[in-house]
C-alpha cells in the first residue's frame, strides 16, 4: 500500500536539534545550581516545553516562576534554531518527493507551535507542512497515542497508510500502539536506544538518503491481529469462528474454546487454560495440532480469557507490533462471567478489542486505542452504547437519536437501544471507555 499521509516529529527527526535541547535545558538547570542536571533533564524529556519549565520551578524551586523559566528557555532555543541547528541531510529532498506525490504532511511536536514554525522558516521547510500541532493541544504527551491519533484525524488518510516519523523511542512505541507504521530516525550522537527502537519501528533509517516513498510503499503497519476463542457454554458457530480465524495472524484457544476450533478445523497457535471445561476429545486434538500448549492451575487469580489475551499480547510484543484483538465465544453463560469478559476487554482498550458473535458485534472504543466505529449499510439495526468508565463522552451520528459529545454515566442505560437510520453511521468516544453493541439484523459493513 502506498504512503498516503505523514506525521512528523520536529526535533531530532527533521532538525538535528537534540544536542541543542540537551545543552539548553541542562544549561538552564545548571545556571540555577541544580545538581545532576543531566539526569533531571532525561527523566523529564518527554514533557512539553511549558510543562517541563513549570515542573522545574514547582519541584526544584528555581526561577521566579514557571512562566519566567519558559521565557528564558524560549529565548535560548529560538536563537539556537536560527544560528546553530540544521536540518538532517536529505530531509528537504525527501519532503519534496512526498509533496510531488501529493502526500499531506503535518508536524506533531512538544515544542510550542510558534517556535517550530520559526525554525522551519529559517531552513525553508515550512512549505511542506499543512499544519503544525502542539502535543499539549491533542491530549496527553508522546508516551501515549493521543497526539498521533489527533493528527491522523486532521489528515483524514487511512491509518494503515499514514506513517509516523519519530526519533524518540517512547514516541515510536506509542505510534505503533496507535496502529501506525513508523520510521525511526537514528543518528550516532543522540544516544537513543537502538535495540528498543528496532523492536518497535517498521523501518529504521540513519539518513534521509535511505528513504523514499518507494521504500515505504508496501511495508504497512506492524500489527498482530489476534483471535481469542473463549469457552462460553453457548459458542458461536463453527462457520463464524473459521471466518474470524482466516482474518487473524495468531489464534489462541482459551480452554473450552478449543472445542469449537476443533469443529471449525482451525488449529490454534496456542492452547491456553486450566483444562477444566474442555472435553477429552478436543484436548487430544489440541495436543496434536496446537502450536504450543500453556497449562495453568485450576486455582489461579486470572481467568482463562485473561491468560489467553496476555498470550496474544506477548506474541504481538515479540513481533514488535501493535495488538489488534478479536474475541469470540465469550458472551453466553453466567452473567458474572460476562461482566468479567467486559472487564478484560476494557483493560485492553489499547488493542481496539472487539467481541464478535453470531447475533451481534461489539467493540470497545477509547482514546488509547480505537476511538471511532464507522458503520455502513446497517439502516434499521439496533445499536447500544454502554459506558465502562466514569466520565465517558460520546458522539453518535446517523441514529434516530444522535448524541453530540454527551457524557454517559458509568454503566448507564442512556445509550441503550438506539436505531441506525442512515447509510453511514458512526460512534466516537471522546473520553473514557465505552462498549458499543451492533445487533446483526442486517448485512452491513463496519469499518
Amino acid at each position: 500500500m502506498a504512503i498516503k499521509g505523514a506525521i512528523f516529529d520536529c526535533d531530532g527527526t527533521l532538525l538535528d536539534s537534540m544536542p541543542m535541547w540537551t545543552e539548553s535545558c541542562v544549561g538552564l538547570l545548571e545556571s540555577y545550581g541544580v545538581q545532576d542536571a543531566m539526569r533531571v533533564f532525561l527523566e523529564h524529556e518527554s514533557l512539553d516545553m511549558d510543562k517541563k519549565c513549570f515542573w522545574y520551578h514547582d519541584n526544584l524551586g528555581i526561577g521566579e516562576s514557571g512562566e519566567a523559566l519558559f521565557r528564558e528557555l524560549w529565548a535560548k532555543v529560538e536563537r539556537a534554531y536560527a544560528e546553530t541547528v540544521r536540518p538532517y541531510e536529505g530531509c528537504a529532498a525527501f519532503l519534496e518527493e512526498l509533496k510531488a506525490r501529493g502526500v499531506p504532511c503535518v508536524i506533531v511536536s512538544a515544542t510550542p507551535t510558534e517556535l517550530v514554525r520559526s525554525a522551519l522558516r529559517c531552513h525553508g521547510l515550512m512549505e511542506y507542512f499543512e499544519e503544525i500541532l502542539f502535543v499539549g493541544d491533542l491530549g496527553r504527551g508522546k508516551e501515549f497515542s493521543d497526539c498521533y491519533l489527533g493528527a491522523w484525524k486532521r489528515l483524514g488518510t487511512p491509518r494503515e497508510e499514514t506513517w509516523v516519523f519519530e526519533d524518540a523511542p517512547f514516541g515510536i512505541r506509542s505510534a505503533v500502539r496507535g496502529g501506525f507504521p513508523t520510521v525511526a530516525i537514528m543518528n550516532d550522537h543522540d544516544g537513543r536506544d537502538e535495540h528498543f527502537v528496532r523492536r518497535w519501528a517498521t523501518y529504521v533509517a540513519r539518513s534521509y538518503r535511505e528513504l523514499s516513498p518507494r521504500v515505504l510503499d508496501g511495508l504497512g503497519p506492524r500489527v498482530t491481529r489476534a483471535l481469542v476463542v473463549a469457552g462460553s457454554p453457548e459458542p458461536s458457530s463453527a462457520e463464524l469462528v473459521g471466518e474470524l480465524a482466516r482474518g487473524a495472524d495468531f489464534v489462541v484457544a482459551a480452554d473450552a474454546g478449543v472445542g469449537i476450533l476443533h469443529e471449525a478445523g482451525v488449529a490454534p497457535d496456542v492452547y491456553c487454560g486450566d483444562e477444566d471445561s474442555s472435553d477429552e476429545e478436543a484436548r487430544a486434538w489440541a495436543r496434536g495440532h496446537a502450536g504450543r500448549i500453556e497449562r495453568h492451575p485450576v486455582e489461579k487469580d486470572d481467568t482463562d480469557l485473561a491468560l489467553a489475551v496476555s498470550c496474544a499480547r506477548d506474541e504481538a510484543q515479540r513481533r514488535g507490533a501493535a495488538l489488534r484483538l478479536t474475541v469470540t465465544c465469550a458472551s453466553g453463560g453466567r452473567p458474572d462471567h460476562m461482566l468479567g469478559v467486559w472487564g478484560v476487554l476494557a483493560q485492553n482498550a489499547d488493542a481496539a478489542p472487539r467481541l464478535v458473535e453470531d447475533a451481534f458485534e461489539s467493540r470497545v472504543l477509547a482514546c488509547e486505542g480505537c476511538d471511532v466505529w464507522e458503520i455502513e449499510g446497517c439502516e434499521g439495526a439496533t445499536l447500544s452504547v454502554v459506558s465502562l468508565a466514569c466520565g465517558s463522552r460520546v458522539t453518535e451520528h446517523g441514529m434516530r437519536w444522535d448524541l453530540e459529545d454527551e457524557e454517559l454515566a458509568f454503566l448507564s442505560d442512556r445509550g441503550v437501544s438506539n436505531r441506525i437510520t442512515a447509510k453511514r453511521a458512526s460512534v466516537r468516544c471522546h473520553e473514557g471507555v465505552v462498549a458499543v453493541f451492533l445487533h446483526k439484523v442486517c448485512t452491513c459493513q463496519a469499518g
